[in-house]
């Protein structure tokens, strides 16, 4: 049984469109301070490896305490997306942490606002695969032979690789006992100053594409909301440090583009 009624399941949905649109302008005037903009004026702050596993693995559980709920009787549609889904935040909640390099440090207070997004999303996403999903999944595995399903699937893993590798990118670009800056050169860093961040937008755009629900887009809207005025931000950084001419004229996050 739902825990949200349809009125309070679309209300969600419509809070965090206008929040995404908040966040997105915010950012453009205040960096989040974490990775290269941590400051002290952050506060108290945790193990990088912790502060992750914290922030990322509520919504995994929460994806999988919904599809529990639900008794398991599924469509295929839902059943892929669900893997699909958790098969980023698996990665991302339990392998991504321990792969990191070096002792940096994460604010207690950007751990909680990400803990809180993914906790909520969990719900929005979890919901929108089981609670009050796609009417069309009744189709079957039908459904993923469409245009829209199978392009979704190709951005989805698309995706998915090169926000690895360019997170393998950023973790060698340092010797071991090495503390200086460099400009990450390899793979579609060539094309873009944060292709992790392109990797991710391109996953949940794919995503979106496949489930087709309005709670399922509002993941992507996000995404951007929250990585293109970072891009920007870590865009300016890299120009301030190494000078515009060593950009090459790469863009920020979307290739050719921005």
């Amino acid at each position: 049984m739902p825990i949200l009624s349809p009125t309070l399941f679309s209300q969600l949905i419509n809070v965090m469109l206008a929040m995404a649109a908040v966040v997105f302008v915010s950012l453009y005037f205040v960096n989040a301070g974490y990775g290269q903009f941590r400051t002290k004026h952050w506060g108290w702050s945790i193990d990088n490896r912790v502060a992750w596993v914290l922030m990322e693995a509520p919504v995994f559980c929460v994806m999988l305490a919904i599809w529990m709920q639900t008794g398991h009787p599924l469509h295929v549609p839902e059943l892929v997306l669900f893997a699909m889904f958790q098969l980023h935040y698996f990665q991302r909640s339990f392998i991504f942490p321990w792969l990191m390099h070096g002792h940096s440090r994460m604010p207690v207070a950007i751990v909680a606002m990400g803990a809180l997004f993914n906790t909520i999303n969990g719900i929005l996403q979890g919901g929108a695969l089981f609670w009050y999903p796609n009417p069309d999944y009744a189709e079957g595995a039908s459904y993923l032979t469409s245009f829209q399903s199978v392009a979704g699937l190709a951005l989805f893993a698309a995706g998915m690789a090169i926000n690895l590798h360019s997170d393998h990118v950023i973790r060698h670009l340092r010797q071991p006992g090495d503390t200086r800056h460099y400009l990450p050169s390899r793979g579609y860093y060539r094309l873009v100053t944060s292709a992790n961040y392109f990797g991710e937008l391109v996953e949940w755009i794919g995503f979106a594409a496949v489930a087709d629900t309005l709670a399922a887009w509002v993941f992507p809207i996000w995404t951007a909301a929250n990585l293109v005025p970072r891009a920007h931000a870590i865009y300016n950084k890299y120009r301030t440090e190494f000078g515009a001419a060593a950009l090459a004229g790469r863009k920020r996050i979307i290739p050719f583009i921005y």
